[in-house]
């Protein structure tokens, strides 16, 4: 699968939106991708994850890991096309943490799975959560990258690369020009 094949499966179910939004980065654009809109198809899901797990058969992986909320469908799904154990990390007063019993043991090397990198600040939370409890991260998949590739020090599979716009909200010209602001995504709803 090719990134214009995933992007005509993007555009096809309607998760690209063009508005203003509040990005979970905190950061504001006219672009947003609801991956949430496609993986509500286990069918749509498994060829994305199929796709990511394909790239990372060499590696040896233990378990895939996981951010909540927008992470945790594709990093089953993952999970399930290598038949590794799946985990994902939640939000608790603003960090990233292992809850509801899931943990891992000394030296297991996890595969870090993501809907969306925009800038990158969760993935590092995350390998650095990995890195506390014991693990070890060795590889990265995202359906989405938007803007530049970023080295995180791991193998890297990113199935699109998306050219959208991201402003500091007190740069945004979409503030400037009065568009009100869409808060689409997880974080700041919890």
């Amino acid at each position: 699968m090719n990134q214009w094949e995933v992007l005509e499966i993007l555009e096809r179910e309607g998760a690209v939106q063009k508005g203003h939004f509040l990005l979970s980065s905190g950061l504001h654009s006219d672009t947003y991708v609801q991956c949430a809109k496609v993986l509500q198809y286990p069918h749509l899901a498994e060829s994305l994850a199929d796709e990511l797990a394909r790239e990372f058969r060499d590696l040896e992986v233990d378990v895939v890991v996981s951010p909540a909320l927008g992470g945790i469908i594709i990093g089953y799904m993952v999970g399930l096309a290598m038949r590794k154990r799946m985990i994902f990390a939640e939000r608790v007063n603003g960090r990233l943490v292992f809850r509801r019993g899931q943990a891992l043991t000394e030296g297991e090397r996890a595969l870090i799975v993501e809907d969306v990198i925009t800038t990158g600040g969760s993935v590092q939370e995350l390998m650095k959560l990995v890195e506390e409890k014991g693990g070890q991260p060795v590889g990265l998949g995202a359906i989405i990258e938007r803007g530049e590739d970023r080295d995180f020090g791991i193998p890297k599979r990113v199935l699109l690369r998306l050219e959208a716009p991201i402003w500091e909200p007190q740069q945004c010209p979409l503030c400037r020009r009065g568009f009100e602001l869409e808060i689409p995504g997880s974080r700041y709803l919890i």
